[in-house]
């Protein structure tokens, strides 16, 4: 049985990323792609593990980690400091996160 819970919100990936305290800032712009990455999550499983008053536990850290690697290169662009060099964020869900996601996929036969 899933246990479903509240949605996901900025602030949980701000805390979830360390930054939940006095980075405020972390927190807004989380909440910003915390919704896009929802929408991409309900899409790729057809709704299933969402109802109306919240999402399966497993969809909403599917949530969190991925808004949290929007929210760490909000640009989506390669970058380097020094000697790091920066990804483009985003590039679709990660391994362990499809594999959550494909548990409530429906898939055409």
């Amino acid at each position: 049985m899933n246990t479903y819970v509240a949605l996901p919100t900025g602030q949980d990936v701000a805390d979830f990323l360390g930054q939940g305290g006095e980075h405020t800032g972390v927190s807004t712009l989380a909440q910003e792609h915390v919704p896009i990455v929802t929408a991409m999550a309900r899409a790729y499983t057809r709704g299933n593990g969402f109802t109306a008053d919240g999402v399966a536990e497993d969809i909403a850290a599917v949530i969190t980690t991925a808004a949290a690697r929007l929210v760490a290169n909000p640009e989506q662009i390669h970058y380097s400091v020094g000697a790091v060099r920066y990804s483009g964020g985003f590039k679709g869900w990660s391994l362990a996160e499809t594999m959550v996601l494909n548990r409530y996929r429906k898939r055409a036969s």
